[in-house]
């Protein structure tokens, strides 16, 4: 009878609940607060007693668990037919949103032109994105001539993208035309091999203007009956250094870590498991500026990895990796759990490089302002489509900013001198470029209708 009594008092306080520790519940209300951002920097916000926070259970110690009302789901790894995925960022943003996923960062291969569309879709459902780029790179081990080892970096921008879009567009620019050159080199072995693939139908499987991956000629050799199924097409043809592999023109992993540095990037190592040396590689890319490394899939935390992160004192992340393709063996969107102690670590380091990054780029619009500069950054944020063909055309630069700052920037870190000073510079750069875009006046003699 006691032990009835006693079952009862616990789920009457909520014992069988799950509840955060005090430092679960501090990243929580940390994690939450930069998710929905938007929400509370257009509203009042609490104080940080606990009275205004929701979910706190009291048990007989005085000890205060939370109990979150909701659930966050981040995913940190996915692609669009933008690369090699098989659907387009609206609807790969719209399945985020049925799965729950509540932030999405976008890392097609070495592009981030699905951004845009997917900042439109994500207008309607309220998730938030993450521009990204996972990025193709070579690594090659030192003492070992010829040793080289394909590894893929992924990046990570703040709502304004990248410190020199200009710089990193033509950076990924010559990786997808190396792509292109490698698909043919792959498509060429593949005929020699008696496994005949028309490079039409490559392309048409790649759409219009993608550089084609492995991904896609697998499908191809699928269409023409080479092999069963996707797999067999990587097991036996196209795995690294198979009869049918072939590289492109990679930049070196090591470069590639700093650029996304200079960029105002976060860089973390993609899926070390397929790598054949993770250790030396995370060594020599911690030199160079790595952030941190994928130590969790949809099958949970991988202890080697999480202990490689931790060796080095780096960030550890995770995503599904979701293309898309259906199948048992593929991980769906949102299915990997990053906890949300891990997620407040990143956003910990991730929050200040964005800080910075977007001040930079502000500066640099102040310098040189223009409609085209504007489209860079404003490409990038969760801005609403505008009536007039001219983002300018209401005169408001630094409003249309501040848009994109909106859901990125808690007010501690827009509301300083720094950027009270870049809002003043910003309206005069804003009329400076409606000067320019001005229509000329027309002459006083000119006939109606002339030419």
């Amino acid at each position: 009878m006691g032990g009835d009594k006693e079952k009862k008092k616990k789920t009457k306080r909520g014992g069988a609940k799950r509840k955060m520790t005090v430092e679960q519940t501090v990243a929580y209300k940390a994690v939450r607060e930069w998710v929905l951002l938007e929400q509370s920097n257009s509203s009042s916000s609490c104080s940080n007693s606990t009275s205004c926070v929701d979910g706190f259970v009291d048990d007989d110690f005085e000890v205060q668990c939370y109990q979150p009302k909701e659930k966050l789901v981040f995913e940190f790894h996915c692609h669009t037919t933008c690369s090699d995925g098989y659907l387009s960022p609206a609807k790969l943003v719209e399945r985020a949103h049925q799965k729950g996923v509540k932030v999405l960062a976008l890392t097609d291969h070495d592009t981030m032109s699905g951004i845009p569309e997917a900042m439109e879709a994500a207008r309607r459902f309220g998730i938030k994105i993450i521009p990204g780029v996972e990025i193709s790179t070579i690594f090659y081990s030192r003492g070992d001539s010829g040793a080289e080892e394909p590894v893929h970096i992924l990046a990570y921008y703040s709502s304004c993208g990248p410190t020199n879009s200009a710089a990193l567009e033509k950076f990924l620019g010559d990786i997808r035309d190396g792509r292109f050159l490698r698909a043919k080199n792959i498509v060429s072995k593949l005929n020699k091999l008696k496994l005949p693939i028309r490079w039409e139908t490559v392309t048409k499987i790649a759409g219009k203007g993608v550089a084609p991956g492995r991904l896609h000629i697998a499908r191809a050799m699928l269409e023409a009956g080479h092999v069963e199924n996707l797999k067999q097409a990587f097991a036996r043809y196209l795995y690294d250094g198979g009869p049918a592999y072939s590289t492109g023109s990679e930049p070196i992993a090591e470069e590639t870590v700093r650029l996304i540095h200079e960029t105002g990037g976060v860089a973390v190592l993609a899926h070390p498991w397929a790598l054949k040396n993770p250790t030396a590689i995370v060594r020599r890319l911690k030199e160079a500026g790595l952030h941190g490394i994928e130590a969790y899939r949809s099958d949970g935390k991988l202890s080697v990895y999480s202990d490689l992160a931790e060796a080095h004192d780096l960030l550890k992340l995770g995503g599904s990796d979701f293309h898309g393709r259906g199948g048992q063996q593929e991980s769906d969107v949102g299915s990997t759990t990053v906890p949300v102690l891990v997620v407040h670590e990143f956003l910990k380091v991730a929050r200040p490089i964005w800080c910075k990054a977007i001040q930079d780029i502000l500066e640099n619009y102040i310098k040189h302002p223009s409609d085209s500069n504007l489209q860079h950054i404003i490409k990038f944020g969760k801005i609403k489509p505008s009536k007039t063909s001219l983002p300018l055309g209401n005169g408001n630069a630094s409003e249309l900013i501040n848009q994109c700052l909106v859901s990125w920037l808690s007010k501690e870190e827009r509301d300083n001198a720094e950027f009270d000073a870049l809002k003043l510079e910003l309206t005069r750069a804003a009329s400076v470029v409606l000067v320019e875009l001005a229509p000329a006046p027309t002459p006083a003699h000119a006939e109606a209708g002339s030419f």
